[in-house]
């Protein structure tokens, strides 16, 4: 009989969590817990970023496909690419969070000198990304007053 009753009671001790074990366990989580949320927020705040970039680029390619398009146009032409005729969108209709503007500058072949017949076109674009910060992108082109 004796037996009996240490073998059940040594059967009983090794089944659930001694006082000691779940303090453990608890110290564990309370220290792993934390930085996995902050890691977690931190994804979820990054994971728009890029989706913002690429709007972003799509909207500096569809004005400066938009100016391409005036340049070659028989009604405007290369005397049309003014900065008057393109103003500043604070807000781009559709897309709240972004504002875009265009830049001409009139060179010489060397792109450098200023001059006529070679236009350099810029068109940028910024908005504010997942943080907050401002950011912009600029998309440029260079566009020549020769017509074959």
């Amino acid at each position: 009989m004796r037996s009996t009753r240490r073998r059940n009671s040594v059967h009983f001790s090794r089944c659930g969590f001694t006082l000691i074990e779940a303090i453990a366990a608890i110290v564990i989580l309370t220290i792993a817990i934390p930085p996995l949320l902050f890691a977690l927020r931190d994804a979820h705040v990054q994971r728009i970023d890029p989706v913002l970039s690429s709007r972003a680029r799509w909207l500096a390619t569809e004005k400066l496909e938009d100016i391409i398009a005036d340049r070659h146009s028989s009604n405007r032409g290369y005397d049309y690419l003014t900065a008057g005729n393109y103003a500043a969108e604070p807000s781009v209709a559709g897309f709240a969070n972004f504002s875009r503007s265009v830049s001409f500058t009139e060179t010489l072949a060397d792109l450098a000198t200023a001059g006529d017949g070679y236009m350099t076109v810029a068109v940028t674009v910024s908005w504010t990304d997942g943080r907050g910060t401002t950011r912009s992108m600029s998309v440029s082109t260079v566009l020549t007053e020769y017509t074959p």
